[in-house]
């Protein structure tokens, strides 16, 4: 079976060489391949010299300019789709997976035909913990995915079990609202059918929204503990951040006037007006460029 991963990179090349490093030292199940895309959002001459001498089977792409998550992303998918893969794996830079990850990924339930994505069990990479109360046995094993919630209400999605620290109280795979994008492994024909990212919500949601167009089309969505990760968050954009408060709060608007019942977006339609007069700076420039569909990268960047 042909699998290719695709990962973006932007601005963190410690981040990128070891997610390379740590995927270079899993293997690979025999009589399977695996192909890698990464795609360069910042033209980093760096990044090219350092996978010419330590990645040379690692597959270059250089984007025309910083496309943000989702068309990044897509860039490389839609690559590893005309090479002949498979299953796709779309994966953050600032991650790190185990030995044993792609013999985890093969024996999930990603080969099922009912299943369009499956997502795995995401630990806080030790000292990136949103919390600091842990004991040093705890690091490593502190939860910042098991599987996600979306609260439809609101349009929020939130990752289940956060801050858990997992002392083997996730047993089996099972069904989820969402997965999310740092580690999403899909099907070619799966994508083919739904589609890519929607690249209007450049960062922020796209994992949400293409979870649903998948549910939409009747697949299901799997999270499945046996798959582990390490991931740092928050490193390209800062949670919290005027960044961060800029996307989330357009694209809540724009994922729930897609997709939500009329009384949501009504809901939608007065914070955003609440928020253009008591909100932050960021949220009123995020309201204005939605209502006059400036979406993608905005007028933030």
């Amino acid at each position: 079976m042909r699998i290719a991963l695709a990962t973006l990179h932007y601005k963190n090349l410690d981040d990128t060489l070891a997610l390379l490093t740590s995927l270079s030292k899993a293997t690979i199940p025999e009589k399977h391949e695996v192909k890698i895309y990464v795609v360069d959002n910042e033209n980093s001459k760096d990044l090219k010299a350092e996978l010419d001498k330590n990645f040379p089977g690692v597959n270059l792409l250089v984007s025309p300019s910083n496309l943000g998550f989702a068309a990044g992303n897509n860039l490389g998918l839609k690559r590893a789709i005309n090479d002949g893969a498979e299953i796709l794996i779309a994966i953050n830079n600032d991650t790190i997976v185990g030995k044993n990850f792609f013999k985890e990924i093969l024996e999930s339930p990603i080969k099922e035909e009912s299943v369009g994505a499956v997502g795995g069990l995401i630990y806080f990479a030790p000292g990136f913990e949103f919390a600091k109360n842990y004991t040093q046995s705890d690091l490593g094993r502190v939860v910042w995915y098991a599987g996600g919630n979306f609260d439809w209400n609101n349009i929020l999605g939130s990752n289940a079990h956060v801050d858990e620290v997992d002392h083997g109280q996730f047993k089996k795979p099972e069904d989820t609202d969402f997965v999310t994008g740092a580690l999403l492994i899909t099907k070619a024909k799966v994508l083919k059918k739904v589609g890519l990212f929607d690249e209007k919500y450049f960062m922020y949601l796209e994992d949400v929204d293409l979870s649903h167009r998948m549910k939409l089309a009747g697949y299901r969505l799997i999270f499945d503990p046996k798959i582990k990760m390490w991931h740092e968050v928050g490193q390209s954009s800062g949670i919290g951040s005027p960044l961060n408060d800029y996307f989330i709060t357009r694209n809540r608007l724009y994922f729930g006037f897609k997709f939500a019942k009329y009384k949501t977006k009504f809901a939608l339609f007065r914070e955003a007006l609440r928020k253009i007069f008591f909100g932050t700076p960021a949220q009123r420039k995020a309201i204005v460029d939605f209502f006059t569909g400036r979406l993608g990268k905005g007028s933030y960047l």
